[in-house]
């Protein structure tokens, strides 16, 4: 695959003076969407041919946890098909899906890529978002979240009641105890800016479960990031089943809490905020509030895409 030399360039020569990616670059992004997988032998077919024929062309980290029902060999098949584009990590011990990103992340950082996305491998998380979510990197955010609870996001209707309640309650949860002025902390479809994920303490979040998705949006908030909501329809999966357990919902809310009574660890502080980015075609408001490294000034007027741009008072 191509890549543009200037890629390889410092910061100062890919983006503006508002964060945005200049756009001599930006046809020369290169995007490695990260699979964490165990027992997706019926989804990963479908999964893996969605996500290779996305337009933003990107690679994937398949990250597998020895499924005993084939899912990796079934991703070395198709990775036959599409050379240099499907990687296979296999893991010997199942440790959990927060387990399975860190091993993502550290092969992630040390490769080309500039732009790492997280996503489900049961087809629950729409494709069609890469592109927006991705115009949004470009345009100055630092990590965006595919967000079921923003303007233009939602789930299924027949997603399970209960799953429903897990999901709002465990939002308002830790909306409550941690205050990052983000809607969807629950969520596991992200992207990040890979220089982001090189300067998190990616061995130190130490979740196991569904909590690592919460406990890496809180450090790339006290680390100062720009983090932007995108809306996304949520679809549950048709086939296998939800990983989902009581066991998890207990861990999340104990880590949950921890993450509170700790506060920030010192370290590094970049411009930062939190925006909402509502963009049914291409079009829609920006909402900014203060993050932990203050007010992103300039970021809501580079988000492209956004027709309206409303400005709250910094949250203090």
């Amino acid at each position: 695959m191509h890549v543009c030399p200037a890629i390889c360039e410092g910061e100062s020569s890919r983006r503006n003076d508002h964060g945005a990616m200049n756009p001599a670059q930006e046809a020369a992004v290169r995007v490695l969407v990260v699979l964490p997988t165990y027992q997706e032998a019926e989804n990963i077919e479908r999964t893996l041919g969605l996500v290779l024929a996305a337009s933003v062309r990107p690679d994937v980290l398949v990250v597998d946890d020895s499924s005993p029902d084939g899912t990796g060999r079934l991703v070395e098949e198709i990775g036959a098909q599409h050379p240099g584009r499907v990687q296979l990590m296999t893991r010997a011990v199942k440790d959990g899906l927060g387990g399975a990103y860190r091993a993502g992340f550290r092969r992630a950082v040390d490769g080309p890529h500039d732009v790492v996305v997280q996503m489900d491998a049961d087809g629950s998380h729409p494709v069609s978002a890469l592109a927006p979510m991705l115009a949004a990197i470009e345009s100055g955010a630092d990590l965006v979240l595919g967000s079921r609870y923003v303007r233009g996001g939602g789930v299924d209707d027949d997603w399970p009641l209960e799953r429903r309640v897990l999901s709002r309650g465990g939002n308002l949860y830790a909306s409550a105890l941690l205050r990052l002025g983000v809607r969807d902390l629950t969520g596991g479809f992200k992207m990040w800016r890979t220089e982001l994920l090189r300067s998190l303490p990616v061995d130190r979040l130490d979740a196991a479960g569904y909590a690592f998705q919460i406990q890496t949006t809180l450090a790339a908030k006290r680390d100062g990031a720009t983090v932007v909501e995108v809306p996304i329809h949520f679809t549950e999966r048709r086939y296998g089943e939800s990983k989902m357990s009581s066991t998890i919902v207990r861990e999340a809310m104990v880590a949950v809490a921890r993450m509170a009574i700790e506060g920030p660890e010192p370290g590094r502080r970049r411009r930062g905020g939190s925006l909402v980015v509502n963009l049914p075609q291409q079009q829609g408001e920006v909402s900014r509030l203060a993050g932990a490294g203050g007010p992103a000034d300039g970021a809501g007027e580079s988000l492209r895409g956004a027709a309206r741009v409303g400005v709250k008072p910094p949250q203090v």
